[in-house]
Parts: structure tokens; C-alpha cells; sequence
């Protein structure tokens, strides 16, 4: 406890019993709303993108990716990046996927100081500039931007 805080007051003024990490369907909306707070131009060029959201990487994407445990994954893009696409779509081609790890990023949540929305923000950017092929300082922009939307 910080100095001059009252374990007792401290501890009764939150009723813990209820507080509980988001659902899944919770989860979904937060992502949902992350993506409401990214610059219109950037949501418009999304259209083709498809958010899934799910408890953890599947294990051959672990494999793939050489990851040690599946909560060293928060977020995976999969499909063809816009700088590979090309001017015409492929026949037969898979849609391109966001995906968003829930056990990993509430993980990395409980670790650090930031907010579960801030994380999902940046772990939804990231992804994303995957797909526009976009740099750090691309994402890092439109992270800002987000952050002012909020």
C-alpha cells in the first residue's frame, strides 16, 4: 500500500469479488471500440479486414513463429498485406484476419501499467500497419491519434 493508506479503508472501498477480467464478448467490444477511435481514413481503408478475437494463438501458429509459451503472442495479422497484394485481388484467396489474443494480452495487462484499452489499441495498430505495410512511426501516429480520440 502507498503511504498513508488504510489497508482496511483501501481494501473496502472495492468490492472485489466482483471485479473480474472481460469476457470474451466483452473483450470483442473493447476491440470494436478500439477500432472506433482510429482516424476515419485509416477504419475506411480497413473494409477488407476481418477482427477475431480468441483465447490464445493456435498451435501451429506457436510453432510457426517459434513463440515459447502461446502468452508470448498478443496479436497475429494472416492473410496478403496490401504492399503484396498487387492491383488485382486474388481468386481463391483467404480474407485477411486481425487476430487479437485475449489470455496473452490480459496477461501482459496484469504486468504492466497501462490501460487493457490502451494495450488492445496498440496491439490492433500493429496488426493493422502489418496489413498496409506501414513503419513503427506510421503506427506510432496513428496510435496518437487514437489516443486522442479516447
Amino acid at each position: 500500500m502507498g503511504k498513508g493508506v488504510d489497508a482496511k479503508v483501501a481494501t473496502t472501498e472495492i468490492d472485489w469479488d466482483g471485479v473480474k477480467a472481460p469476457s470474451q464478448e466483452a473483450f470483442e467490444v473493447l476491440a470494436q471500440a478500439a477500432f472506433d477511435r482510429l482516424p476515419e481514413e485509416f477504419r475506411a481503408l480497413c473494409s477488407d479486414v476481418i477482427f477475431n478475437v480468441t483465447e490464445f494463438p493456435e498451435d501451429d501458429v506457436l510453432k510457426e513463429l517459434e513463440a515459447e509459451s502461446p502468452f508470448d503472442l498478443l496479436g497475429l495479422f494472416s492473410g496478403v498485406g496490401m504492399p503484396q497484394q498487387g492491383f488485382s485481388p486474388q481468386t481463391g484467396q483467404m480474407p485477411n484476419i486481425i487476430h487479437l489474443y485475449r489470455r496473452p494480452i490480459l496477461d501482459y495487462w496484469a504486468e504492466h501499467d497501462e490501460s487493457i484499452g490502451s494495450i488492445v489499441t496498440h496491439v490492433m495498430v500493429h496488426e493493422i500497419g502489418h496489413h498496409f505495410g506501414f513503419s513503427d512511426e506510421d503506427m506510432e501516429a496513428i496510435e496518437q491519434a487514437a489516443e486522442h480520440e479516447g
